[in-house]
């Protein structure tokens, strides 16, 4: 994987000693026309670029970018001005956090020939100067691992990203950092999604996990196919069998001296899907490398939590496998158990990533932790009822609306979404416990309904109670399906291919649990 990290740092300096490539104001969507933003340019320079926008073309929308002569008087040889959308009525600037996240991004992204760029876009709180740090840190992003021409691989993002803010507050640095920080971890995210299937499977997966753990405070732990087999994880053998390249159990861990609760993650890594015996088409299968997606944000945020030293504890449990047909590959009908001892009739092997969770929830559960929450690309219904920019959440109610509350302040897009109680009837099987194939209505509901079935009882478990979800340790489902892979154009800080989607949400869900 990439080692490449963007410098950034937030700077209070006169703009005129500022020495960049690029110099980025914004420019937002007024009632009336184009706004320029509040920038720290003298009051005559910024009134002649603020006049100049309708002539200039600017428009304010998102995403838009103009790069116009340095302003004289500055080191700056290029003024570029980047579109942040419509005025909001926030304070400070008239825009949102994320609009500032985004622009930044943006910025960042579509200036990848700079080698340096400070930002200039409305820095006034603490809040606006890390919305600027990590948009930007999300933007300086490339993936050129696969190009042959030397100079396509060495050609890196944006290498020194500068914030410009008259803000002094001994909390901007902190900020700052831990921008840097989350930028890196959905970097990693990234870099593992885009990875093709030729070079990323279960071993090479779980060798780089422990490669980028070398040096930190992260414990692992890897379970290679005997030992799976020793201890009957039927799911991850079911699933990873058909392949020559044998599955994986990766256990991470961030253990603090006295943490504040105990989570636990769990990440479908399926490296490649072909659906198995039940081939998927053709056309469905050229974007399969990205189903490991939910393992490789397991692993990013854990290491993200040791990073910043969350006072929380955070395992993270990777099943990882690859879905191949072949002669030693599980069969419609094969019936398999479920590490814990739950059978399984496999009526479909194209619904492979409910087993290999099925396996890491029962495992993660046995370490009694105050919550599990599991993270995949778990159904193409996902994308037909969210679309491809929206995560669906289910799970135990309190837990699934924090969640939902960590990714409105993450400025990602997690929507709650029920499991009716009718969900778990369409998995019902004559020979086994559950078949693994559910009604095709409500498909994403109906599969976390069978997830479901494997969150094992809290250890302080009233048994006599009658309602499950109070014997349960609180379980959360995260679907990503859609969001975790940009088929289409970028945009904000988003690059084509793999996002890093959810990274931020879990961060911040695991910061709102010390405050």
């Amino acid at each position: 994987m990439s080692d490449f990290s963007p410098t950034v740092t937030a700077v209070s300096s006169a703009v005129q000693k500022v020495d960049a490539d690029a110099l980025v104001l914004g420019v937002a969507k007024g009632p009336d026309g184009p706004v320029l933003l509040p920038n720290p340019l003298a009051e005559k320079a910024a009134k002649g670029v603020s006049d100049s926008l309708s002539a200039l073309g600017a428009t304010g929308a998102a995403d838009q970018l103009l790069r116009l002569p340095g302003v004289e008087g500055f080191k700056t040889e290029t003024l570029v001005l980047v579109g942040v959308g419509k005025l909001t009525g926030e304070p400070d600037g008239g825009v949102s956090l994320e609009s500032l996240r985004r622009a930044a991004g943006s910025a960042v992204r579509q200036l990848s020939s700079a080698k340096s760029v400070a930002l200039a876009l409305p820095a006034a709180t603490v809040e606006q100067v890390a919305a600027v740090a990590e948009g930007a840190a999300l933007g300086a992003y490339n993936f050129p691992h696969f190009k042959s021409s030397q100079k396509a691989r060495s050609k890196t993002p944006v290498a020194e990203i500068t914030v410009l803010t008259e803000l002094k507050d001994k909390n901007t640095a902190p900020a700052v950092a831990r921008a840097s920080a989350v930028g890196a971890a959905v970097r990693a995210v990234r870099d593992l999604v885009n990875t093709p299937p030729s070079h990323l499977y279960p071993e090479s997966f779980a060798e780089e996990v422990k490669t980028q753990a070398k040096g930190t405070k992260l414990k692992v732990k890897v379970w290679d196919h005997k030992d799976l087999e020793k201890e009957g994880f039927g799911g991850l053998l079911g699933v990873g069998n058909g392949s020559s390249r044998k599955p994986r159990l990766v256990r991470l861990e961030h253990s603090p001296a006295k943490p504040a609760a105990h989570i636990a993650l769990v990440g479908k890594g399926i490296t490649f899907d072909t659906g198995g015996l039940s081939l998927k088409p053709s056309n469905a299968m050229t974007t399969m490398k990205l189903d490991m997606a939910g393992a490789a944000t397991v692993a990013a945020v854990v290491a993200a939590a040791a990073e910043l030293d969350l006072p929380v504890k955070v395992t993270g449990w990777l099943c990882l496998a690859e879905n191949m047909p072949s002669s030693t590959a599980q069969r419609p009908e094969d019936v398999i158990t479920i590490y814990g001892g739950k059978t399984v009739e496999v009526l479909n092997t194209d619904a492979e990533g409910r087993l290999v969770l099925a396996d890491g929830i029962v495992a993660a559960g046995e370490e009694n932790p105050d919550a599990i929450i599991d993270v995949a690309t778990l159904t193409g219904a996902q994308m037909i009822a969210l679309g491809l920019r929206t995560v669906g959440v289910m799970g135990h109610e309190n837990l699934r609306e924090d969640i939902v509350g960590a990714s409105e302040n993450a400025g990602e897009n997690h929507w709650a979404m029920p499991i009716p109680e009718e969900a778990i009837t369409g998995f019902e099987s004559t020979v086994a416990d559950l078949s693994n194939l559910g009604a095709r209505e409500g498909g994403m509901l109906n599969a976390a309904a069978f997830l479901r079935e494997f969150v094992p009882d809290r250890a302080d478990a009233d048994q006599t109670a009658l309602d499950p979800e109070e014997k349960r340790i609180p379980w959360a489902h995260i679907d990503i399906a859609g969001p975790a892979f940009n088929e289409k154009g970028a945009y904000g800080y988003v690059h084509k291919g793999g996002t890093g989607v959810t990274v931020r949400t879990l961060i911040s869900y695991l910061e709102g649990l010390t405050r």
